[in-house]
C-alpha cells in the first residue's frame, strides 16, 4: 500500500461541536430555532448544502425556501468558527506518524468547502502530516462520486491497488466503491455499525491503529 486518502469529519478530527455552533448562529441570524447535536450528526456528509438545507426544514422552514440565503450566511460564519471546539479523535496522531514512518502518502478529501477543510488541516496537523487537502470545489463533483478520490490519486501517482480509502459514513462507503479502493469504514465518527455495514465497506475499525493491518 502507498496512499491512504481520509475523511476529515468524523474521520480525523471531531468537528460535531463546530459545524453545530456555526449552523444554529445561521438560523439565529435568519430568525429560526436552533438545531441539536444529534440532528447535525445525521445531517453532515454531504457537504455544506445538505447540511443547511435539511436544518432549515426542522427549524421552520420546512421546504428550505431560504436555503441560498442560509448558505450565503453560514459560509461567512462557519469559514470565522471552523476550527471553534474542534478536537482530533484518541489515536489518530499516532496512526498518522506509523503511516507517515512507513512512507505512506496521505490525502484528506472532504465534502466540507474547500477553503475550510484546508483551513482545519493546516491548523490542526500543521503542515507536515499531508500531502493533499481538498474539499468541496467547483469542477469535482462531491462525495460520493470518485472525482476527488481519482484526482488526488493521480497527485500521489499511486493506482487503485495501491490506495486505501477512510471514512466514517454511507458517503464514504459509497466514495470509496465508486472509485474502485479497498474502503475501510471507522466506528468512532457520526455514524454507526449498522449503516456502515449496509453501505458496504469492506472492513470496520473501532480503533485508529487497527488501520496499519491494511498497510
Amino acid at each position: 500500500m502507498k496512499a491512504c486518502i481520509f475523511d476529515l469529519d468524523g474521520t480525523l478530527t471531531n468537528t460535531l461541536e463546530s459545524m453545530t455552533y456555526s449552523v444554529n448562529l445561521t438560523l439565529k441570524e435568519m430568525g429560526l430555532s436552533q438545531i441539536t447535536k444529534d440532528q447535525c450528526r445525521m445531517f453532515v456528509g454531504n457537504g455544506a448544502r445538505v447540511l443547511i438545507e435539511e436544518s432549515l426544514k426542522v427549524s421552520g422552514d420546512p421546504k428550505a425556501s431560504r436555503i441560498e440565503e442560509g448558505m450565503k450566511i453560514y459560509g461567512r460564519i462557519f469559514d470565522q468558527n471552523c476550527i471553534y471546539h474542534v478536537t482530533l479523535y484518541e489515536g489518530i496522531p499516532e496512526m498518522l506518524k506509523a503511516l507517515k514512518d512507513r512512507g505512506i502518502h496521505l490525502a484528506v478529501l472532504s465534502n466540507k468547502p474547500d477553503r475550510q477543510t484546508v483551513k482545519v488541516v493546516k491548523e490542526i496537523f500543521g503542515d507536515n502530516i499531508f500531502d493533499y487537502a481538498q474539499g468541496q470545489k467547483d469542477g469535482i463533483r462531491r462525495k460520493p462520486e470518485p472525482d476527488g478520490v481519482w484526482y488526488l490519486m493521480e497527485q500521489m501517482q499511486v493506482s487503485k491497488e495501491e490506495c486505501l480509502y477512510i471514512g466514517d459514513s454511507e458517503v464514504d462507503a459509497a466514495t470509496g466503491k465508486n472509485a474502485g479502493l479497498k474502503t475501510i469504514g471507522v466506528l468512532w465518527g457520526f455514524r454507526d455499525r449498522k449503516t456502515l455495514e449496509t453501505a458496504g465497506a469492506d472492513h470496520l475499525i473501532e480503533r485508529p491503529e487497527e488501520l496499519l493491518q491494511f498497510v
